[in-house]
């Protein structure tokens, strides 16, 4: 390739390349969080350890992720409401703090992926098909499984066989 091809073919490409980088509309991801009861408010450690968790994988709220917060301040009866406000938001991903929060999110979307924490069987009131499967769109921390599986977290390994 000759010398005036060459600069042709880069300045060519210097030239279109805003054109192309504004035809990317960059978008900030959000995330959704729904609270049963005051947020954070009532556990300002748990806001820093959230937002010092999304800090270790480059996410910094407000600079390159947007996080819209509900919250029902123990008026269950807003829950389905404000699922539905969060979803209408169109986040990438949903959060639910609570049994009642997940169960609200769960029933205003099925293609959200929502995480959820602090949850008692989440098996029990039908937010996941079982702990090692959940399947569907949601995942989380359970705090309660009934049965005998925190027994098993005790026992001793089994011997393999040689």
């Amino acid at each position: 390739m000759k010398r005036r091809e060459f600069m042709g073919l880069i300045g060519g490409a210097a030239a279109t390349w805003p054109l192309a980088a504004s035809a990317q509309k960059l978008t900030m991801p959000v995330i959704g969080f729904l609270f049963e009861g005051e947020g954070f408010a009532s556990s300002p450690a748990t806001a820093a350890a959230f937002h010092a968790g999304l800090k270790e994988f480059g996410f910094i709220e407000g600079q390159n992720v947007k996080i819209e917060y509900r919250w029902a301040k123990a008026h269950y009866d807003r829950l389905p409401a404000l699922a539905a406000e969060l979803v209408a938001l169109n986040p990438d991903l949903l959060i639910a703090s609570g049994s009642p929060s997940a169960v609200a999110l769960k029933s205003a979307t099925a293609s959200t992926p929502i995480v959820f924490v602090s949850v008692g069987d989440p098996v029990g009131i039908g937010l996941v098909q079982s702990l090692s499967r959940p399947g569907g769109n949601i995942t989380g921390l359970a705090v309660y499984v009934p049965g005998d599986f925190v027994a098993k977290l005790f026992l001793p390994p089994r011997k393999l066989r040689s």
